[in-house]
């Protein structure tokens, strides 16, 4: 299914960016008349890729983080954000809720959790020394759709 309409944005790996890609994203998506809960759902599963990028993707320097989002013709929204900085060794046990690799106790292990619990599909793609891209999809519905019928349809990848 294609895109009837999409974006990209690039922007250094620095913590006040977090908020700009996370209002960007929404404000594309907005053509959609999203609710407030789905647009908070995307609102949060952005911050938490983009903030896992700044952390975690570039934790000793300043790189680039790229978000891309998409609307494919059945109201499903696709973001993808990229960064090309560390990358993860084990994306299974990465995703498992509580676990990290921050020695400092400030992080709790549970971004891609967070992500996955307010979007409807999630894809981590990782290469060590080469970086991460996180695949999140989000059905927005419209009136006639109906909780079930928006549920385990797969709608590619952006």
């Amino acid at each position: 299914m294609k895109f009837v309409n999409e974006m990209k944005l690039s922007f250094p790996s620095r913590s006040a960016n977090e908020g700009f890609a996370r209002t960007a994203v929404s404000a594309f998506l907005a053509q959609l008349d999203p609710t407030v809960e789905e647009i908070s759902d995307i609102r949060t599963a952005v911050s938490e890729a983009v903030t896992n990028c700044i952390v975690h993707g570039y934790p000793d320097c300043v790189g680039t983080i790229t978000v891309e989002a998409g609307i494919r013709e059945d109201g499903r929204a696709v973001i993808r954000i990229r960064d090309r900085g560390t990358g993860i060794a084990d994306v299974r046990q990465a995703m498992e809720p509580l676990f990290t690799t921050c020695e400092t106790g400030e992080r709790a292990g549970l971004g891609f959790a967070v992500m996955e619990s307010f979007t409807d599909k999630l894809r981590v793609r990782s290469t060590p020394g080469r970086g991460t891209v996180v695949t999140m999809e989000k059905k927005i519905k419209t009136k006639g759709d109906s909780d079930e019928s928006s549920k385990g349809k797969d709608a590619g990848t952006l």
